[in-house]
């Protein structure tokens, strides 16, 4: 039992929404790290990250992450961050994972780098940038495929992911053909 997408980017990038189309075109459940912890916790990860540190965060993200992997078989999304820890890159080895990539003009557009986001609080711009360059690789190592989404919606970048995964029908054997939505 593993989760059929997981999704796996920088933040801003649109995991959850691209991550929430995909579980309804593939007839599936969809399940967000970030948002595990956020219920567990009671409190959101900006105020984790204040009050308890990273590295507090980043243990309750790992435990997050194998709880997920270990339960869920739709579509995940982790967390930005999520791929700094060996055991989750080891753990994410071998599963279908889509690395959702975007440059720094696109993440301005999106996020406008001046949000509650805890690891971009001084000089957004620049901090995104190290950020990238310190996770790209890492990104790239744990994908079986890229998808950009820049200059793209999110339902042509769930298309991208579909058709980067081979993905050809959907639940219960009924062929799917690009852009065909699951009726309802």
């Amino acid at each position: 039992m593993s989760p059929r997408v997981v999704l796996v980017g920088p933040m801003g990038v649109g995991k959850s929404t691209v991550g929430a189309l995909l579980a309804e075109r593939l007839g599936t459940g969809y399940r967000d790290t970030d948002a595990d912890i956020v219920a567990a916790q009671g409190r959101e990860i900006s105020d984790i990250f204040i009050e308890d540190g990273e590295p507090r965060f980043r243990e309750l993200e790992r435990a997050a992450v194998r709880a997920a992997v270990a339960e869920h078989t739709g579509v995940l999304s982790l967390g930005g961050g999520a791929v700094l820890d060996e055991g989750t890159r080891e753990l994410l080895s071998g599963l279908p994972v889509v690395y959702l990539s975007m440059d720094v003009e696109e993440a301005v557009r999106r996020v406008g780098l001046n949000t509650a986001r805890p690891l971009l609080a001084v000089n957004p711009r620049r901090q995104w940038r190290e950020l990238m360059e310190a996770r790209r690789h890492l990104y790239t190592d744990v994908a079986r495929a890229v998808v950009a989404t820049d200059d793209r919606t999110p339902e042509e970048v769930a298309q991208a992911v579909l058709d980067a995964l081979d993905i050809q029908h959907l639940p219960g054997g009924e062929p799917r053909t690009p852009g065909q939505e699951k009726t309802r």
